[in-house]
């Protein structure tokens, strides 16, 4: 009964543009990390490189010329412990490298203690001027980090002090005072500096002006759109015409806001590219949408509002191996009399959508997903015809614990949806409204149809002040293609936001691919090996008073978090109170 309701109505034809997005965007082709280097002792062809494998710094993306160039810099005994403090070494970092050269290779580097990614990237800075990158690298930062200096924060400062003309933002959540003063410094140096903002929207009535007002007074010019805006992008350098080369670009994007929580609570992934002409026109593209579309914050009256531009993408060669679908095709934008820009849902759109299924579809051998919510129609019933066609095909669902639901929340969402469609009759539009209303479909997907979904589990009762969220969104297929993006898997995400879904081809992002596999295998088993779901219910069922219901995050399966709930339950009967339930972050501890 519960799939027929949710197949009433077709699946929406799949709009396959170059690989799925909303527009077919040529570009330049480019490799992962390939880069080529220049000088006297280095060699000059591009050689491809998957950056450093495990370790502290596995997953970052670095050229083999940067790498030995690193190695030659640290080995050199002129090279000082200052000259690394300055660089951005951390202290202790910098004094272990100078105790443990020479070194035999990056790895060796990478294996001193205190030295890691964050450490690398410093380095790499040192060595820039010595090798030139024939193909741009790609590198992907995950959070959650031990500190800010090892997040996506640190490299996005980093990003941001090496721009030379014009940083290009949206962004729906941002609160770093490190990004905010280097953005101001951007604008005291001379360049352009623009955020789309989407808190700016609450942020115009404040008294104080929130963050926004912080923003304007360094300089930089806030605006916002009237719609959520989810994106989580920057443009550093981008072109605004067909004279400026986008491969000096580099583009910033992925699941992770500007804030302390994404870098060091929850699990997130950005990704820093750098030079791919097609993806930093295509973002580019929407940036303009945004801005010539968005409404003025109108803080301190400084800013006259000019139109952003972008360069047309007919002027740069295809590139097969990258594609971004926005949700923005789902809207239309006409200038309304009392608001001015407004964007609007064009009914009958499922842009994103459309290409997760397209690309779940591509699936022969497996479907790995990691996304914070699991209420896409669309995308779950690929999933179960996927499953039903070829039920060898490993499909393996990582979400959050808000996801959850019991049998009972289950079946009243079913009855929900009964009810709706029997008083819709035939009308298409309301039978539309029905299916697309917040439907929660892990359950489902597991305890009915057999697909294994495990939820990032934290806590008996969710909140947002203590939740450490499983925040990602990306899907890896068949451990060779990518896509990730600021998308979450709902309706809601679909057709009342802005968002971004970024697909690349793992046959030239092998290292990129590869990082992701390692990171879902790290969340699929998340608190496994140390045993945190047994020690949980045994202190829970016979340990001391308090227990825990706010705890460490573990990954776990529908029948795992059922029984833990039921054993909280049991042994603290109050957890369900008034007092619990509206106050919940007061409460995360329970006596029997």
């Amino acid at each position: 009964m519960v799939q027929e309701l949710l197949t009433d109505r077709p699946m929406h034809p799949l709009r396959v543009l170059n690989w799925f997005g909303r527009r077919v965007r040529p570009a330049l082709a480019v490799g992962l990390i390939a880069a080529g280097c220049s000088g006297a002792s280095r060699a000059t062809d591009a050689d491809a490189v998957d950056g450093i494998t495990g370790g502290k710094a596995d997953g970052t993306a670095f050229s083999t010329c940067e790498l030995d160039a690193i190695v030659e810099l640290l080995n050199d005994p002129t090279t000082t412990e200052d000259a690394l403090r300055d660089a951005g070494v951390s202290s202790k970092a910098a004094s272990n490298l100078v105790l443990a050269r020479p070194f035999a290779d990056a790895e060796a580097v990478d294996a001193v203690r205190y030295v890691g990614s964050s450490a690398l990237r410093s380095l790499a800075t040192l060595v820039a001027g010595e090798c030139v990158g024939t193909t741009p690298p790609i590198e992907v930062v995950f959070s959650p980090a031990s500190t800010r200096a090892q997040s996506h924060l640190a490299k996005l400062t980093q990003v941001i002090r090496g721009a030379k003309k014009s940083i290009d933002v949206a962004v729906y959540s941002f609160d770093d005072a490190t990004i905010r003063d280097a953005l101001g410094k951007a604008v005291d140096n001379g360049l352009r500096v623009r955020v789309v903002f989407d808190e700016a929207n609450q942020d115009r009535s404040d008294p104080d002006g929130g963050f926004s007002a912080e923003l304007e007074e360094r300089g930089i010019d806030v605006r916002y759109v009237n719609k959520i805006m989810h994106h989580k992008f920057a443009i550093v350098d981008g072109p605004d015409s067909n004279d400026d080369d986008p491969t000096t670009a580099t583009l910033v994007t992925g699941s992770a806001n500007w804030s302390s929580a994404a870098a060091t609570r929850y699990d997130e992934n950005t990704v820093f590219i750098h030079g791919n002409a097609e993806l930093i026109t295509e973002f580019k593209d929407e940036f303009a949408l945004l801005w010539n579309n968005s409404r003025d914050f109108e803080w301190n009256g400084g800013f006259t509002h000019e139109e952003a531009s972008s360069p047309n993408p007919e002027e740069f060669a295809e590139d097969p191996t990258v594609d971004v679908a926005f949700t923005s095709a789902n809207f239309r934008v006409y200038e309304s009399s009392s608001f001015g820009p407004t964007f609007s849902t064009r009914e009958g759109l499922n842009t994103v959508a459309d290409a997760l299924v397209a690309f779940i579809e591509k699936a022969t051998k497996s479907i790995h997903i990691a996304s914070g919510h699991l209420r896409s129609r669309e995308v779950a019933e690929a999933l179960i015809h996927k499953h039903e066609e070829d039920p060898s095909i490993d499909i393996r669902i990582i979400t959050d614990g808000q996801e959850y639901i019991s049998y009972w929340t289950n079946y009243d969402q079913v009855e929900r949806l009964e009810t709706c469609l029997t008083n819709a009759g035939s009308d298409p539009g309301k039978r539309e409204d029905c299916t697309d209303n917040n439907f929660l479909f892990g359950y489902m997907l597991s305890e009915e149809h057999g697909i294994d979904v495990r939820y990032k589990y934290y806590a008996y009762r969710w909140d947002y002040q203590y939740a450490d969220q499983m925040h990602n969104k990306y899907f890896i297929i068949d451990g060779e293609q990518l896509a990730t993006g600021s998308y979450n898997l709902s309706e809601n995400a679909e057709h009342n936001t802005i968002e971004n879904m970024m697909f690349l081809d793992g046959k030239a992002y092998p290292t990129l691919v590869d990082a992701f596999e390692r990171d879902f295998e790290r969340l699929w088993t998340l608190g496994k090996e140390e045993g945190l779901y047994d020690a949980l219910l045994d202190d829970v069922e016979h340990g001391s008073e308090p227990f825990k219901i706010v705890f460490d995050p573990m990954t776990l399966r529908w029948s795992e978090v059922e029984a833990l709930k039921k054993a909280i339950l049991a042994a603290c009967p109050d957890v369900n109170s008034e007092p619990f339930r509206l106050e919940p972050a007061k409460h995360q501890t329970c006596f029997r």
